[in-house]
């Protein structure tokens, strides 16, 4: 099994809790960084996992998308299976209220967050010669209101509807594409976030097993939906939150 992940930033990423999963049932992994300031973070996760392709990607720029994916197909030649974890707001825009969000601010994060996923679909589907799967990650924002989640609720709320746009388009290729939706976890992304402690706090009390997820924990799930073990789940949201998404 061969698949890429994009978006891992350290050893707190939930791409990494999903690259340490997928590397434990013996897939081969390709990994990005986003640039030279974040290369020595991810650079000695990409030898733990002995990722034999690794090359840089900030997906607001076509030139690294195509490198990426032509070294894909000339290294590989197939690929089973892409872990899109990228998310990205301006800080003034995520910080604010909805209303405040700027044009600028907000299509940048639809751009990032969501869009680059059909990007990488659109170039990762051809490789998927014999079907493979596509997995997105979501936050329980993007279905209801969480405070201080400000313009990424809406983005989020794209980015699944965007998923299940692109289950159905793929579904005859053979390509499954979900969405996981993971319980509050500190990561350098939800470190921008206003109000993360207290949301942190909350779902630890309110939900029903009254706990947080690991990054492991999500990344078992990642693994799962990404293997052969999952043929047909497709087009789902599926929650790993401690049931928080139930009660909050």
């Amino acid at each position: 099994m061969k698949g890429l992940i994009v978006g891992l930033a350290n050893n707190q990423s939930l791409a990494w809790g999903c690259a340490s999963a997928l590397r434990a049932q013996g897939a081969a992994l390709a990994l990005t960084y986003l640039n030279d300031k974040a290369r020595p973070h991810v650079e000695p996760l990409a030898r733990a996992v002995e990722a034999p392709i690794f090359l840089p990607l900030d997906v607001t720029q076509p030139e690294q998308v195509d490198a990426l994916l032509d070294t894909i197909a000339a290294q590989w030649g197939s690929l089973d299976f892409l872990l899109h974890s990228i998310a990205f707001a301006p800080k003034a825009d995520i910080q604010g209220r909805v209303l405040d969000s700027s044009a600028e601010g907000f299509a940048t994060a639809m751009d990032i967050s969501c869009h680059s996923l059909i990007r990488l679909a659109a170039r990762a589907a051809p490789l998927m010669t014999q079907g493979g799967a596509i997995l997105t990650m979501s936050f329980y924002g993007s279905e209801k209101v969480v405070p201080g989640y400000g313009i990424m609720g809406p983005v989020k709320a794209a980015l699944e509807s965007t998923m299940r746009y692109l289950a159905a388009e793929l579904g005859p290729a053979g390509i499954r594409v979900n969405a996981l939706s993971a319980g509050p976890v500190r990561t350098r992304a939800a470190s921008g976030l206003s109000h993360f402690d207290e949301l942190m706090r909350k779902a630890a009390e309110t939900a029903p097993m009254h706990q947080l997820v690991t990054i492991e924990q999500v990344g078992e799930m990642a693994a799962f939906l990404l293997s052969g073990r999952s043929p047909t789940i497709t087009g789902q949201t599926i929650y790993v939150d401690a049931g928080y998404n139930i009660t909050g």
